[in-house]
């Protein structure tokens, strides 16, 4: 595994003076090793759908409400009938060992302190047992399939006897993106990793393309809905068209998502697509989004275009990088306090009132 940072060097940010989320990037840019930084700030090709997810965000505008009764803010809400405080979710990420020693373990109780849900990724340093023995919030699971169909099995089998509550499907990968900067700095064998043993090839990006599973297809959804109870929750999707096949094949949630600007760039942002899903799933599936969220003021926005909650990803990594526990709290601890902001200054005092109209 490429070097995590020192946990005392991370430990002197005691208070982690960050007043933003972008504030802890630099500060983890300098504690993380070249290639840990290249996984995960880099995107694919030229990077265009990475820059775009953020920019979709300063091309709409959000309309305020003024007088309305604001003394009281609930910006709870809930994700597949479980009570959340706040409409975000911690993302699936590979390796989080690389940002600090304690790697998932951090992320997972921060999110269950908070009331929120964490999912775990097949690919974590840590075994998703471990993690739910930690993070005794909510979590979910976020499945890879495997070419060795057994093995996936026996993940999904893992995770509904360690208590995840839902299955979160990346349908987004057949192939890894073409990642320059994970080519020109690529995280080496990470050794043996916590849901799937050591990987083949020379590093970790030949080695999930070793693993994940380019056959997968619609009709395997049913398959794996049969291995357990647990909802499924379809992430990777930008076209309308793919949303109604999910539903259709039985998905209870989905995740409007391009993969963080990971695999194919020139991709839609996943805000500009995330109207047109909302529209084609027509209130039978829950529709969550993730991609460029760095303010609660893209929160908000995305919840007035439909989105029932967000997932952000590399925020809380980067926070976990620069300051360990108290970074990632610290991180919850901004988004709940800019959201709240948000919506006083919207005249929303719940995020059923933060309807289409507030955005243009």
């Amino acid at each position: 595994m490429a070097e995590a940072p020192d946990p005392a060097a991370s430990a002197t940010l005691m208070h982690v003076d960050v007043q933003s989320l972008r504030g802890f990037e630099p500060l983890a840019r300098e504690r993380l090793s070249a290639a840990a930084y290249a996984y995960y700030a880099g995107g694919s090709w030229d990077e265009q759908t990475l820059r775009e997810n953020e920019a979709a965000y300063a091309r709409r505008t959000l309309i305020p409400r003024v007088l309305v009764d604001v003394g009281t803010i609930d910006p709870g809400t809930t994700m597949l009938g479980t009570a959340v405080s706040l409409p975000v979710a911690l993302a699936p990420a590979a390796l989080q060992g690389l940002a600090h020693p304690e790697g998932e373990y951090i992320p997972a109780r921060a999110a269950s302190r908070a009331k929120l849900i964490y999912c775990l990724s097949t690919f974590a340093n840590r075994s998703l047992e471990t993690v739910a023995a930690v993070g005794r919030g909510t979590r979910w699971f976020q499945l890879y399939v495997l070419r060795d169909r057994g093995r996936t099995a026996e993940l999904v089998a893992r995770a509904a006897g360690a208590g995840y509550r839902a299955l979160m499907v990346t349908v987004d990968l057949p192939q890894a993106g073409y990642r320059e900067r994970e080519l020109r700095e690529p995280v080496l064998q990470p050794g043996e990793l916590g849901n799937v043993g050591p990987l083949g090839g020379a590093d970790f990006l030949e080695g999930i393309g070793g693993e994940v599973d380019p056959t997968l297809a619609w009709d395997d959804l049913a398959w794996i809905r049969s291995l357990s109870d647990l909802p499924l929750v379809i992430k990777g999707i930008l076209d309308p068209a793919d949303a109604t096949r999910a539903v259709e094949h039985g998905a209870a949630g989905i995740v409007v998502s391009n993969h963080g600007g990971r695999q194919l760039d020139r991709a839609p942002a996943s805000l500009d697509a995330l109207e047109a899903v909302v529209e084609a799933v027509g209130g039978r599936a829950e529709v969550y989004l993730d991609g460029g969220v760095r303010r609660g003021t893209d929160v908000v926005m995305a919840l007035a275009m439909g989105a029932r909650a967000v997932m952000i990803g590399r925020p809380y990594l980067y926070a976990l990088a620069a300051g360990g526990e108290a970074g990632v709290n610290r991180c919850v601890e901004i988004l709940d306090q800019e959201i709240r902001l948000a919506m006083a200054m919207l005249g929303a005092p719940t995020v059923a009132q933060l309807t289409r109209d507030r955005v243009r």
